[in-house]
């Protein structure tokens, strides 16, 4: 189970990384892109994304869940509050980050839609710091029982 949760951990804290990234320096940086160019920017911002998010964000879900199955000796509670945190991150990604980027990407920016973005992102952000809390006391616990 070592090797679960250091993919669980390495997964779990570069999408921490990149999301905070994300949140406080990418989004906020959207309005300076010209009006004119926004629409092909974002298509091509959402396409390069995808490459980068998809690979850790598989691996953090399905070794989320394989830690809920098979916990850390003593650790039943915080690997399923892991999995049901990595669970409401994909389905906030489906739900509502990815239908807040296809309205964007399909009329452009305006004020309203970026907010609703950056609304929908905190709660992501949210819920990446407290599954990263999450992965660090499982090593932590992992680390002082003798891996």
């Amino acid at each position: 189970m070592t090797v679960v949760l250091l993919a669980n951990a390495a997964s779990t804290l570069f999408m921490l990384g990149l999301t905070w990234f994300v949140q406080v320096v990418h989004y906020p940086l959207f309005p300076f892109v010209g009006r004119d160019e926004f629409i092909g920017y974002h298509t091509r911002h959402s396409r390069l994304t995808t490459w980068v998010v998809l690979p850790p964000m598989t691996v953090e879900l399905a070794s989320s869940v394989l830690l809920a199955v098979r916990p850390p000796s003593g650790e039943a509670g915080l690997a399923l509050i892991g999995a049901l945190l990595a669970v409401s991150i994909w389905a906030l990604t489906a739900l509502a980050a990815a239908p807040a980027h296809g309205r964007i990407g399909r009329i452009g920016l305006d004020e309203s839609s970026l907010r609703s973005l950056i609304r929908i992102s905190w709660v992501r952000t949210a819920a990446w710091t407290a599954h990263a809390v999450v992965v660090v006391l499982l090593l932590g616990a992992a680390i002082s029982g003798g891996i």
